[in-house]
């Protein structure tokens, strides 16, 4: 047992791993509130799509990050770590344990290590991307960035526009990979809130049991108006596809569908549209791995274990159950 509490929990994991019924099953126990390490659930309006807990869950315990921003604006991991730090502080002050849920891994990473400080956006040279990209396509650009910087490359999709533009931009504008920024601590950054050990991960022993969790979450979110969600935000009018907001996945594919097919596509086509959801939706979940296994401090619970709850539960346990006496 620790001798005193930690300064936060964290419970990280891929889509779908059980993460929110493992930090309600903790809040039901303990004095914690939830602060949402999650890119997409910040959007107000997206809230089927990005699997936002319901009002009902949100009364449970508090919850922080969620429904804070306009779909039209950006979040950075910089604004996150600034976020979290000031909320965290907050949370302490009220006696209460902070508790880190979500599946944004950049974000863990840049609270737990640091950023570097990222180039800012060059328009000229974005521009000059995305015509080389209208000519020859994504791939071929892939296959360009793979030379100067193998290392993100080969955590990239060949079509992943967004990734593979600003993996380009930052070289050309600082002559250095991506990936250096990305995994280089700022010397600047406090020292991490997640203390070893107190950073739990689910992940599962068999992909397929994940696999089937994001088809049957994908279809209950059709089956709850996900696209009627996506056609409010499109009718909005001010929104496009090309906004981190809108590119989060599932929002993105939807867009796409009702672009290539109309506001009300047909039985096929929506069946085209769940394939693709489905199918990025793994795609993100493979990537939420990789990155969780490049964080050897964390502790690992299998989430399709018949126990993983309860390994959950012994695990915050062992920091929260310490006694007043024992603090320091």
């Amino acid at each position: 047992m620790p001798a005193e509490r930690p300064l936060c929990l964290a419970i990280a994991g891929p889509t779908a791993s059980g993460k929110s019924a493992a930090s309600l099953a903790i809040a039901q126990r303990w004095p914690v509130e939830i602060i949402s390490v999650d890119s997409a659930l910040v959007y107000r309006g997206m809230d089927i799509g990005t699997a936002k807990p319901t009002p009902a869950e949100l009364a449970q315990v508090p919850h922080h990050l969620i429904d804070t921003l306009d779909p039209l604006n950006a979040y950075s991991a910089a604004g996150f770590v600034a976020d979290a730090m000031r909320l965290i502080g907050e949370i302490q002050s009220r006696g209460r344990t902070p508790l880190l849920v979500g599946g944004t891994m950049l974000y863990f990473k840049a609270l737990m290590q640091g950023l570097n400080t990222m180039p800012r956006a060059d328009a000229a040279i974005r521009q000059a991307i995305e015509a080389r990209a209208a000519q020859l396509g994504w791939p071929a650009l892939h296959a360009e960035l793979a030379r100067v910087d193998p290392v993100t490359a080969a955590r990239l999709f060949p079509n992943d526009s967004q990734r593979i533009q600003r993996a380009l931009e930052v070289f050309e504008v600082s002559g250095q990979p991506i990936s250096v920024f990305q995994t280089g601590p700022d010397a600047s950054t406090p020292t991490s809130p997640i203390a070893p050990g107190a950073l739990l991960s689910l992940e599962p022993q068999d992909r397929a049991w994940l696999h089937a969790r994001i088809a049957q979450r994908f279809d209950a979110m059709l089956a709850a108006g996900f696209l009627d969600e996506v056609r409010a935000l499109r009718a909005r009018g001010d929104l496009h596809p090309d906004l981190p907001s809108m590119r989060c996945v599932g929002y993105r594919q939807a867009w796409e569908a009702l672009d290539a097919h109309g506001e009300t596509p047909s039985a096929p086509q929506l069946a085209e549209l769940r394939d693709r959801g489905i199918f990025a939706t793994r795609q993100l979940a493979k990537r939420q791995i990789t990155w969780l296994r490049s964080m050897p401090e964390r502790r690992v619970v299998a989430c399709d274990a018949p126990d993983a709850l309860a390994q959950v539960l012994q695990w915050a346990g062992r920091w929260l159950d310490v006694p007043a006496g024992e603090e320091t």
